[in-house]
C-alpha cells in the first residue's frame, strides 16, 4: 500500500475506486465498504484508494473537546488497512479551510481533479463539505458531468453489522473487551515504548514492563486487569497487562503495566504492542503487597484460562 501525507502528494490514477471517512479502528462495518471498494475495482482493473483525515476532524472542528479519544493512532490505521489490501492511502491534514469546501468544490477539487475517481462508495449517510451539507445527491448530480459512478451501501447493509466507532468506543471504556473485540473483527491493541518504573512488580515475583503511549489521543481502555498476547518484534507471549493508579501503593499517575510470562529479556525502549483479549477484574486497593501478590497469582491463573 502506498501512503501519501497530502493529497497534493498524489497523482491521478485510471480507474481509481474510492472511499472517504475518518475509518477509526477499521471494524468489521468498514471491512464491509472496503470489499465493496475492491470488488469494483476488479471490475474494472482499478485501484481502491482511501481518502482518511488526519487531525480527526472533531479535534479541529471543536478544539474544546480534549476529550476525544480514538481507537486507532494513524499508524495503526494505515496498518490495518495496508493488512487488508487497499492500494492507496491518503492521509488529508484535515483544517478549517478543508472543512470548508463547497459540495462542487469537495467533488471536482478533490475527487475528480486530484484523485481521478471512476468509481467512489459511500456509507448510506455520508456528508461533507462546508457546514456538512454535501451527500449522495450531489455525488449523482455531478456523477455525469465528471463521468464517475456513485454507490452508497445501503443503510440495511450497515444496519446489518450493527457496529460503530462509538460503541466500540464505548466498551472498552466499560470492561467489554470481548464484546469490543467482535465488532473490531481482531483484538483491541496497544503499541507504546517500555520505559524503566519503579521495580515494585518485580520485588513481589511479577515484573512488568511499563509502557508509554506516545499519542495523547489514543484510547485506553477502563482500569483494570487484562488477558493479552504481547508482540516483540516477531515474537508473540502470553501476559496480563494492568491500567490504573496503583491504589496499593497509592499511586499517582495512570499506568500501563504488562507481566509478560515466561519472559525475562531487557527490552527498554522497544516498542512493543499489547493485543487486548478479556477483561480480567477491576482495580482494587488491598491491603498488602502481600495480598496483592496472592491475588496476582490467582490473575495469572484466569489469564491462562482465557489464553489456552
Amino acid at each position: 500500500m502506498k501512503i501519501y501525507h497530502n493529497i497534493n502528494d498524489f497523482k491521478p490514477i485510471q480507474n481509481a475506486v474510492v472511499t472517504i471517512g475518518t475509518f477509526d479502528g477499521v471494524h468489521i462495518g468498514h471491512r464491509k465498504i472496503i470489499a465493496k471498494l475492491q470488488e469494483l475495482a476488479a471490475e474494472i482493473g482499478g485501484e481502491t484508494v482511501i481518502l482518511t483525515f488526519f487531525p480527526h476532524p472533531r479535534m479541529i472542528l471543536h478544539p474544546e473537546d480534549q476529550d476525544i479519544k480514538l481507537i486507532t493512532t494513524i499508524n495503526e490505521k494505515a496498518e490495518l488497512l495496508e493488512g487488508l489490501g487497499v492500494d492507496h492511502l491518503i492521509v488529508t491534514p484535515f483544517s478549517r479551510d478543508f472543512s470548508n469546501l463547497s459540495a462542487l468544490e469537495y467533488i471536482h477539487d478533490v475527487l475528480v481533479a486530484r484523485i481521478g475517481v471512476k468509481k467512489i462508495v459511500i456509507g448510506y449517510d455520508h456528508r461533507f463539505g462546508k457546514d456538512r451539507k454535501g451527500g449522495l445527491e450531489d455525488l449523482q448530480r455531478l456523477s455525469r458531468e465528471f463521468e464517475y459512478d456513485v454507490m452508497e451501501i445501503p443503510e440495511q447493509d450497515i444496519n446489518d453489522v450493527a457496529v460503530s466507532s462509538t460503541k466500540i468506543r464505548e466498551a472498552l471504556l466499560n470492561d467489554h473487551t470481548a464484546l469490543a473485540n467482535q465488532y473490531l473483527g481482531y483484538p483491541f491493541f496497544i503499541t507504546g515504548k517500555v520505559i524503566r518504573g519503579d521495580q515494585i512488580g518485580r520485588q513481589i515475583g511479577y515484573p512488568t514492563a511499563n509502557i508509554l503511549v506516545g499519542e495523547s489521543y489514543k484510547l485506553i481502555p477502563g482500569d483494570g486487569i487484562f488477558a493479552v498476547t504481547v508482540d516483540i518484534g516477531k515474537e508473540t507471549f502470553k501476559g496480563m497487562a494492568y491500567i490504573g493508579h496503583r491504589p496499593t501503593i497509592n499511586g499517582m499517575s495512570r499506568n500501563i503495566e504488562v507481566n509478560i510470562f515466561d519472559f525475562d529479556r531487557d527490552i527498554y525502549d522497544q516498542n512493543i504492542r499489547l493485543n487486548f483479549h478479556h477483561f480480567v477484574r477491576g482495580d482494587f486497593k488491598f491491603n498488602s503487597l502481600d495480598e496483592l501478590k496472592i491475588q496476582l497469582a490467582q490473575d495469572r491463573v484466569d489469564v491462562l484460562k482465557v489464553l489456552s
